[in-house]
């Protein structure tokens, strides 16, 4: 609960009172590599924060093959906005050690605590832009650029998760990126 209280407060100030009604409201959870915290199809029934371990949003395209979308690893907020069934999955590419809150739980945190939508609105803000920032420039680039960005962007994830992610995330082939990486050595 610790790094959640810490990820809030550097965006807003939050009394002790607060951060005791927020610290009830959470409960830890582990997901093991390879588990689903969430599937297409379904509803999200809790908003999560990554403390430790990496998450991938993936998804299957009309030849069903797995598409990586994303990577989110720690100090990430997970959450359905709208309420409605998911279109991707979300996946542990890593052990992880999650933070769950329940939506309603969720809820009676934003009608208690005053100022909680100024906070919330400035993370949402942070995520989309870290989005843009790893995400766009990468569509226009050859695959060696490519990867090269994305040792840029996710420093920490070339060793912690499997290559096969990474390879989709960039949109190549396993072979591909592994020739790729010998190439630059």
């Amino acid at each position: 609960m610790k790094e959640f209280i810490d990820y809030l407060l550097l965006f807003g100030n939050l009394n002790q009172q607060q951060i005791d009604f927020i610290s009830k409201k959470g409960v830890e959870k582990i997901l093991h590599k390879d588990e689903y915290f969430a599937e297409a199809g379904k509803v999200v029934k809790h908003l999560a924060f990554t403390i430790d371990g990496v998450l991938r949003i993936c998804y299957y395209n009309n030849q069903g093959e797995e598409i990586t979308r994303y990577f989110l690893d720690e100090n990430h907020i997970i959450y359905s906005f709208k309420g409605e069934p998911l279109s991707e999955y979300v996946q542990a590419a890593t052990d992880c050690r999650l933070l769950l809150f329940t939506n309603s739980d969720w809820r009676e945190i934003e009608n208690t605590i005053a100022g909680w939508d100024a906070i919330f609105q400035k993370i949402v803000n942070k995520t989309l832009a870290e989005k843009l920032d790893r995400r766009s420039p990468l569509i226009e680039q050859d695959a060696t650029t490519r990867y090269l960005m994305f040792l840029e962007k996710f420093p920490t994830l070339v060793n912690r998760i499997s290559l096969a992610y990474i390879a989709s995330y960039l949109g190549m082939t396993a072979s591909s990126l592994s020739r790729i990486r010998r190439n630059i050595r």
